[in-house]
């Protein structure tokens, strides 16, 4: 299973991938794009999934700072989400693919990690090619959202909810699949970083 935390704007902005537009040497003058302001209100969700779905999913409150301990209670509430829904897993064994980010490499985390006898598989440091939220969920989740404007935190929730409630199983176990020849190229490479 993998998972991280990524923040959602209010006023999301258009991405360049909604932007563009076809024109040939004949059209005429680009369309003027006015600027947008944006408003700088956000909320940090965090995403846990393996190859079938969402295993948790949480909305932290704004301006709670994600410290260790903070992490380590979301770790907790995974794994009752883990043995609610994949009791099996808990028997096979998790492995835990996250980011090197501080929360996560505390003696605090390592501790719980280990008490929970979860393993963890290894990440280089500032590879986002080879963390699948990074790759494959959150972003396809920002494009989704981009344009969009919420004015409250319920329905900024609700639209990410719903986004993630009508992702099926496949979507999951493709994104986790990339992951095996992406984790390959790295290795042929010596650990260096690599792009798609």
């Amino acid at each position: 299973m993998t998972g991280d935390k990524t923040r959602v704007q209010f006023v999301n902005a258009e991405t360049k991938e909604h932007s563009k537009q076809w024109m040939n040497t004949h059209s005429p003058i680009k369309p003027k794009k006015f600027k947008q302001t944006l408003s700088n209100k956000k909320m940090m969700a965090t995403v846990f999934w393996d190859h079938k779905g969402i295993l948790l999913k949480e909305f932290i409150a704004p301006g709670t700072t994600i410290m260790s301990e903070v992490y380590c209670e979301t770790l907790n509430k995974l794994r009752r989400s883990i043995q609610n829904k994949r009791r099996r897993m808990l028997t096979k064994g998790v492995v835990l693919l996250h980011n090197n980010a501080r929360p996560h490499t505390t003696a605090h985390t390592n501790a719980l990690i280990k008490l929970l006898n979860w393993k963890i598989f290894d990440h280089p440091p500032y590879s986002p090619d080879l963390a699948p939220s990074d790759y494959h969920l959150l972003t396809k989740m920002k494009v989704r959202l981009a344009t969009q404007r919420f004015h409250t935190n319920k329905e900024l929730m609700d639209g990410v909810n719903n986004w993630l409630h009508n992702l099926v199983a496949p979507f999951f176990d493709e994104g986790l699949q990339k992951l095996v020849s992406w984790y390959d190229k790295c290795l042929n490479a010596d650990g260096n970083y690599v792009e798609k």
